[in-house]
């Protein structure tokens, strides 16, 4: 049988096994499921793996919490790489980018439209006479409406 070296004889069978594991993660180029890497690209993902590191500082092994935090930042990173969060991050522009797009797509007319034209010399503002109020002699006749219906 094979002999554990002194400084691995103390550890748990369980922890020697996650740390194990840790390490292949890290090493191998494993892809995450996506319906995982979903739920791991969130914030509450975020939060499960900030309280599983501080969990296996307090429970296990320090070496194992250091190496669940290279574990954890590998999960998000290649969960990102699923889900596309880094290329919508990567390829999305800033607010000052669309802020010049959008001043270049609204520039100023430089030329009035027929329409401002017309309305210009048709009803210029503040040149135009005040209305004139005509009174008359006719006074209209309606029925008496009782709930949308005529009374005859």
């Amino acid at each position: 049988m094979m002999k554990i070296p002194a400084a691995f004889s103390s550890v748990p069978p369980q922890e020697l096994v996650l740390f194990i594991l840790f390490v292949l993660y890290v090493v191998f180029p494993m892809d995450v499921p996506s319906p995982i890497a979903s739920w791991i690209d969130s914030s509450l993902g975020m939060v499960a793996l900030f309280v599983i590191a501080v969990y296996l500082f307090l429970k296990t092994n320090p070496l194992l919490g250091v190496l669940f935090i290279f574990v954890a930042y590998e999960l998000i990173r290649r969960s990102s790489n699923v889900t596309a969060r880094s290329a919508i991050i990567d390829y999305t522009p800033s607010q000052e980018k669309k802020d010049v797009d959008f001043v270049s797509l609204n520039a100023p007319l430089e030329k009035k439209t027929l329409e401002e034209e017309m309305v210009e010399i048709r009803a210029p503002i503040g040149s135009s006479n005040p209305a004139d109020y005509v009174n008359s002699e006719f006074k209209p006749v309606s029925d008496k409406i009782i709930m949308g219906a005529s009374a005859v």
